[in-house]
């Protein structure tokens, strides 16, 4: 291998940053960054270059932007870089086996979950929905399937009760930058071994979509406030009121009988509004009404009294 490997960085979003980041003040040379087009963002449809861009121009790289990764240009760019590694994490398109096979060592992922476990495009958020009480992130050699390559290194997080998808996501970012760093110094001085998955545990973690916020009152009041965590930022837990949509930005699961069919307000301390659910009642910290703004539950009680026995759907 040359004195300095060289890598190309594939990324696109905020969780891809870090990672570049730790790339740039390591040994290793990234002779070029990939990301996706800048789109149209805000009310003003504004072109927006996509985190690692921006990041990668702050720190002096060359940016490749193609619309398709597949397109023969782009493959004739990567094959002429030649680099020593491809370092994927984010990117946003499926990539080819000619893509993959471009550099000389491999091409390597950083994904957040302790694989075979949660493979695909939402993985934190799956497995704060699921319960699941420890995740982490995985490099890996990057194949033709879903997450499914040989497992290099994995570092594992508790995930705590009050996380949310937007704090689990910082800590798995900045988890894995150093972890990518670790994975290449070991495999350049040839003392990590790849091991490949056990494809038998795999769990799949679909793309969420808006209608996967929607409560479901007769779940359990503890998968409610997973599912509620598990929302946020997006797409946001929510449900109706009176025939308009609420959101509920924080809840509280409560370990006694719902003493009501699900949905249904039950009484409660004052300024504090409690909902029964198939098991256990859910205790609202946060709404946001069809007002748009979100309050603290008091707040919001004392501008919309809520009497027990009103229900949610």
């Amino acid at each position: 291998m040359k004195s300095t490997p060289t890598i190309v960085y594939m990324g696109t979003p905020d969780f891809a940053v870090p990672a570049l980041k730790a790339l740039h003040d390591s040994p290793f040379q990234v002779i070029r960054v990939v990301s996706q087009p800048d789109r149209p963002k805000g009310r003003g449809r504004k072109l927006t270059p996509p985190p690692v861009k921006a990041a990668a121009v702050k720190l002096g790289y060359t940016v490749s932007q193609p619309e398709n990764a597949r397109d023969a240009t782009f493959v004739d760019e990567l094959n002429f870089l030649s680099p020593d590694f491809l370092v994927v994490i984010a990117f946003g398109q499926i990539l080819p086996k000619v893509i993959l096979q471009t550099p000389r060592y491999g091409a390597i992922n950083v994904h957040a979950s302790l694989l075979p476990k949660y493979r695909g495009p939402a993985p934190i958020q799956w497995a704060i929905m699921r319960g699941e009480a420890i995740t982490g992130v995985t490099t890996m050699f990057m194949d033709t399937g879903v997450d499914t390559g040989d497992i290099l290194l994995s570092a594992e997080t508790p995930i705590k009760p009050s996380d949310t998808a937007a704090s689990l996501h910082d800590r798995l970012a900045q988890m894995g930058a150093p972890l990518l760093v670790q994975t290449i110094r070991q495999m350049i001085a040839g003392t990590l071994f790849p091991r490949a998955q056990k494809h038998i545990d795999a769990t799949y973690a679909p793309m969420l979509k808006k209608e996967s916020g929607k409560i479901q009152w007769s779940n359990t009041a503890a998968s409610i406030d997973a599912q509620i965590r598990a929302m946020t930022p997006w797409p946001g837990a929510y449900c109706m009121r009176q025939g308009r949509p609420c959101k509920i930005h924080r809840a509280r699961a409560i370990a006694q009988p719902p003493l009501a069919s699900p949905g249904t307000v039950v009484a409660g301390f004052p300024d504090e509004l409690r909902i029964a659910t198939g098991d256990g009642q859910l205790s609202i910290l946060e709404i946001q009404g069809d007002s748009g703004k979100r309050m603290p539950i008091k707040q919001f009680l004392h501008g919309h009294p809520i009497a027990p026995g009103e229900t949610f759907e």
